[in-house]
């Protein structure tokens, strides 16, 4: 196919491009002088927060909007698994001795409540030959129909419905089966707040 004018099509890609990169100078301008380093970043990022309390009594009289603001502490489930919040009520994922999975329900003060409708699902392991773990009701709690694939580090989809009515819920993350060192709990459901 030959083009009779290439000047209208030059034109066409000219006027397409030079919106984008006005906008991409008009970003550059805005973040002019904004080069600082990491360590000055994470200062200012925690600027005006007391994590012993001793300002927060002041904060609040002087009207901070961070005044009783509670930095969030990691709390592991009642068998010392992972708590999920992203669904209602919350689930722990806990790996048993035998590296199943084990979901338990919780109730509003974290404590175990009997599975009701809830059904799980885990793709997990090699993208190649991924592992899919299907759960059964075994007492209160939902098993996992085989264990985990070898490995400390594996790649996990966890997919949750609260009933057959609702949309499920997908949560992805890295199950780290390593000792945390700074608690006694493994990595996965570690309670550090250091890391």
């Amino acid at each position: 196919m030959k083009l009779k004018k290439p000047s209208i099509l030059l034109a066409s890609l000219c006027a397409l491009l030079v919106p984008l990169a006005l906008n991409a100078a008009d970003k550059d301008d805005k973040h002019a002088g904004h080069d600082r380093d990491g360590e000055e970043q994470a200062k200012d990022e925690h600027a005006g927060h007391d994590y012993d309390g001793a300002k927060e009594a002041g904060a609040k009289e002087a009207g901070d909007e961070h005044a009783g603001h509670d930095h969030a502490k990691k709390v592991a489930g009642p068998n010392g698994g992972r708590i999920i919040t992203s669904v209602e009520p919350h689930i722990e994922f806990f790996v048993t001795k035998d590296r199943k999975v084990q979901i338990t329900v919780l109730g509003h003060d974290n404590k175990a409540v009997p599975a009701g409708e809830q059904t799980v699902r885990i793709v997990c392991g090699e993208r190649s030959a991924p592992t899919r773990l299907v759960f059964t009701k075994k007492g209160d709690v939902l098993i996992s129909d085989k264990p985990l694939p070898a490995g400390k580090n594996i790649p996990t989809v966890l997919q949750i419905k609260t009933k057959a009515s609702a949309e499920s819920v997908r949560e992805r993350f890295n199950l780290n089966l390593n000792d945390c060192p700074g608690c006694d709990y493994l990595e996965y459901s570690c309670t550090c707040t250091d890391h």
